[in-house]
């Protein structure tokens, strides 16, 4: 009797599951395309908009460009003072030039007129035309 016991057991618990892979399946199914579509745009969302995503890529493209022009800019303006410094190095018209720019040297007998700043007032309206 036991065993017939053990056996109507075992076909009980069969029938269940298989109730359960019927009835329970399409549930399971659902619940986990559900759970792999937020798990598709939770990493589509970090793609985008992630530490390292494309917003922060092109970002960091446009300030790389920026950098580029600035470094250009100011190897151009690097050359400039070289050649600046080359000429009052070897030209002696070049460091006259310098002393009465930067310093109002003068040679005897001449005079040198400086003119006053022009007033803000004056620029704006100068600027405006």
């Amino acid at each position: 009797m036991s065993d017939l016991n053990t056996t109507r057991d075992e076909v009980s618990v069969k029938a269940a599951v298989e109730r359960w892979h019927r009835g329970g399946a399409p549930g399971w199914r659902k619940t986990a395309t559900a759970a792999a579509g937020v798990l598709a745009l939770g990493l589509g969302y970090h793609v985008m908009f992630g530490q390292n995503g494309l917003t922060a890529y092109e970002q960091k493209r446009q300030d790389a460009h920026a950098l580029q022009l600035q470094l250009q800019s100011l190897q151009h303006e690097n050359e400039l003072l070289k050649e600046h410094v080359d000429r009052l190095q070897t030209d002696p018209d070049a460091i006259e030039h310098q002393a009465r720019e930067e310093l109002h040297y003068t040679r005897p007998g001449e005079v040198i007129y400086a003119l006053p700043d022009a007033p803000v007032y004056a620029k704006k309206s100068s600027e405006g035309r």
